[in-house]
């Protein structure tokens, strides 16, 4: 179960005459519980959908309010909570930090296999299991924009996060690497939940949430959810 609690986020930023600082809220007392298994925030840039999402790892802290996922609270157990919650970032090449694949799949297996050539062999089966095993030592940059989207999702699951955050994963993408990440996070057995302007992934959710201005404007099932998105809020 993921839960907030009265949270809002407030920061810092210069104002006008650029000698003071005045206040901006980014989320306001957002009070949410997500016991689905897949879950979808949409909203216009600016909403507050990411900054959300990166109050579910600990990348962002409320100033108000606690967030607790699976009763751990990513403000106080920021160790814990990285293992138990997966999260992909938009642009995949923002979280490859090895030259290849498989050197990045080994590093989210070193807790869990301290023996090297183990960890390479768990690596390769991995990615086998995506379909990405022809590319498993090529470089990342010579990867086609869906391979590395799979390969940062490889390397998270890697670690078997209980939870998977995703930020806008197929913003990057082109149509049939689109589909192709819609059928392979249908088939996750983790809760997932992303923010995204893809309707189409939106749509495979149990429940859709709409932010606006960093609160939750619409709250419901896929379908009619989506219809409020389309006609009121895009």
């Amino acid at each position: 179960m993921i839960r907030l609690e009265h949270v809002a986020l407030r920061v810092g930023v210069p104002d006008a005459s650029g000698r003071g600082w005045s206040t901006r809220t980014l989320l306001h007392d957002l009070h949410l519980e997500l016991p689905e298994r897949r879950v979808a925030f949409v909203g216009s840039n600016g909403s507050g959908k990411s900054t959300l999402l990166r109050l579910l790892n600990g990348l962002a802290t409320p100033t108000e309010g606690r967030v607790c996922v699976d009763g751990l609270d990513p403000a106080t157990d920021g160790p814990r909570v990285r293992r138990h919650v997966g999260f992909v970032f938009t642009d995949p090449a923002s979280q490859l930090v090895m030259p290849t694949p498989v050197e990045d799949v080994e590093l989210s297996l070193r807790r869990t296999h301290r023996d090297r050539r183990a960890r390479r062999e768990a690596a390769l089966a991995l990615l086998a299991s995506r379909g990405l095993a022809d590319v498993a030592e090529q470089s990342i940059y010579d990867l086609s924009g869906g391979e590395r989207q799979l390969v940062a999702l490889t390397a998270v699951l890697a670690v078997e996060p209980a939870v998977l955050v995703l930020d806008e994963p197929t913003t990057l993408l082109d149509l049939r690497n689109r589909n192709l990440l819609h059928r392979t996070l249908a088939e996750l057995p983790q809760q997932t939940v992303v923010a995204t302007h893809d309707l189409g992934l939106a749509g495979q959710a149990e429940r859709v949430l709409v932010m606006d201005a960093g609160r939750i404007v619409a709250d419901g099932a896929p379908t009619e959810t989506l219809a409020f998105y389309e006609r009121v809020m895009a």
